[in-house]
């Protein structure tokens, strides 16, 4: 680890000269793979321009799922967005289509469609950038869907208008250094962009933000190579389209695992307990059901464990509500600590907890009730706790679910009784 860390530490003192030599590296590779004059097929050109549509459609409908959990306006726009880039640039590549079944000459000129799109594309970042600092998150989303729907239109309609409001061609120069200068435009918005985004991840850095940065980052490096492209089907022109269908990738992979771990949250909060951590009600019913089954088919028992916090209402009434909050998760953490890893811990009333213990029988079970109760009472926080509980076994105190939880529950109480006895007799003692 020693070695490592010396390594990681070498390599970050260096790492503006590694960026250099990079840089280096790729602008030789560049101006090799422009004077190589590399052509492709026409097919290659499409088939990559329709897997990127693809790629793309696909991101924005998990985006659309992302907004729908989350309220995050940034998803919203960028679904929009991103969906209506791809059948700018689809429809674009209808003189591309045409030229190759007609067998015609390709067009030679920079498509418009493809402009526009990777502009609006840099656009709507920035925006969804500006957006998400003032309104990070939205009250009415079916509204805001149909509002974002003409934002992002709009947005689109302007950024076409300004290319075809242009006084000149966007046309390819073959013996200048930059063969195609319009593409620094989008390159400098997905600039802003990527330093946005980076800012962005101090603040969070989930999957799908990181994938924002890395997409902007592609998307620059992208258009930079697409200027130095003499033609569409050139080294440099084929090597941007793979980078653009690259950055979408990126997006939709951050998109789908930032989706699963929403996913995976909201699993999780379905089936424990918000407070505690342990299994809620619903959880345990199933635990129990899984072992009544598994019990009849293999005939052996298993245990029940209920407790019940002893005085939870004085410790309200003394300390106030938020040590006796404390309380209950100050007994969840000892519940889940000294209880097997096969046992299900739960939580299935304001002081009320329950352990399932599967091929347990009833020594075992108060076994574990016990220790259980010492480890709380062993437990120095003030204000100091104690917990009742009672035991049943399968099948010996009930063959089915209510009767399991009846009879566990009338052993807490008939221990809860006694133990209020105790405490009122040891009250009196002392006050005598």
């Amino acid at each position: 680890m020693a070695t490592l860390r010396k390594i990681a530490n070498l390599l970050a003192q260096f790492r503006w000269i590694f960026v250099f030599m990079g840089g280096a590296a790729s602008v030789v590779f560049l101006g090799w793979l422009r004077s190589a004059h590399l052509s492709f097929e026409p097919v290659q050109y499409i088939f990559l321009s329709l897997f990127g549509s693809l790629l793309i459609l696909t991101f924005a409908a998990n985006a659309l799922v992302r907004f729908r959990g989350t309220r995050d306006r940034i998803s919203l726009i960028l679904a929009l967005g991103f969906a209506l880039a791809a059948l700018i640039e689809a429809g674009g590549n209808f003189d591309l289509y045409s030229a190759m079944i007609t067998g015609v000459p390709i067009p030679s000129r920079v498509p418009l469609p493809w402009m526009v799109s990777c502009t609006l594309l840099g656009a709507l970042l920035i925006l969804a950038l500006l957006v998400e600092r003032h309104m990070p998150s939205s009250r009415e989303p079916g509204r805001e869907i149909a509002v974002a729907f003409f934002v992002v239109g709009g947005v689109g309609y302007l950024t076409g208008a300004a290319f075809l409001g242009l006084p000149w061609q966007i046309s390819i120069h073959p013996n200048s250094f930059l063969a195609r200068p319009w593409e620094l435009l989008p390159a400098a918005l997905f600039v802003v962009a990527a330093i946005g985004f980076r800012n962005r991840l101090q603040r969070t850095a989930s999957a799908f933000d990181k994938a924002l940065f890395w997409t902007a980052c592609i998307n620059i490096a992208c258009h930079l190579v697409a200027s130095q492209s003499e033609t569409l089907l050139d080294g440099p022109g084929i090597l941007a389209r793979l980078l653009k269908v690259g950055s979408y990738g990126v997006l939709l992979g951050g998109a789908l695992v930032d989706n699963a771990r929403l996913f995976d949250q909201v699993r999780t909060m379905a089936i424990t307990d918000s407070l505690t951590g342990l299994a809620n009600y619903r959880t345990l019913v199933n635990a129990i059901q899984n072992e009544l089954d598994r019990s009849k088919r293999t005939g052996r028992p298993f245990a029940i464990a209920l407790f019940d916090l002893d005085g939870l209402k004085v410790v309200n009434d003394k300390y106030g509500h938020l040590v006796g909050t404390r309380a209950i998760v100050r007994f969840a953490n000892v519940l889940r600590m000294h209880c097997r890893s096969t046992d299900t811990g739960a939580r299935y009333g304001g002081d009320e907890f329950a352990l399932v213990l599967p091929e347990a029988g009833a020594e075992a079970a108060e076994r574990v009730s016990q220790r259980v109760r010492e480890k709380l009472a062993a437990d120095l926080e003030i204000p100091m706790l104690t917990v009742s509980a009672g035991v049943a076994v399968y099948p010996t105190d009930g063959d089915s679910l209510e009767k399991l939880l009846g009879a566990a529950d009338r052993a807490l109480y008939k221990m809860k009784g006694h133990t209020d006895g105790m405490q009122s007799f040891m009250r009196i003692a002392v006050c005598l």
